[in-house]
């Protein structure tokens, strides 16, 4: 799964929740907006926050929310749960379980 932060129309970032049924993997996808704009946009959206240009923090109840609706997978539910459960096992779950610590990279092409 991929959260994107992406310049949308008129040059307002827009952030996009993608790959919702890729549950093997999650991060923040930044395209060619600041640090500011995708901390912004990610608050703005309930998504989240960026910590810094390396590390994101994403709201566990918010992101299911944006991706269940999309999600194609039967067993989706079960897969969410262990993704969160793995993430918990490698310190990436905030100890109150509402946040998860995802790495930050580059969707910005060129």
């Amino acid at each position: 799964m991929i959260v994107e932060v992406v310049g949308g129309t008129d040059e307002v970032p827009e952030v996009r929740v993608v790959n919702v049924d890729d549950l093997t993997k999650l991060h923040l996808a930044l395209g060619a907006v600041t640090d500011e704009e995708a901390d912004q946009v990610l608050r703005e959206a309930g998504l989240g926050r960026l910590q810094d240009a390396e590390t994101g923090f994403l709201d566990v109840a918010a992101l299911r929310a944006a991706a269940e609706p999309q999600a194609g997978a039967a067993d989706w539910a079960q897969q969410w749960d262990g993704m969160v459960e793995y993430a918990g096992r490698k310190g990436w779950l905030a100890d109150d379980g509402a946040s998860l610590q995802v790495h930050v990279e580059s969707a910005a092409s060129g």
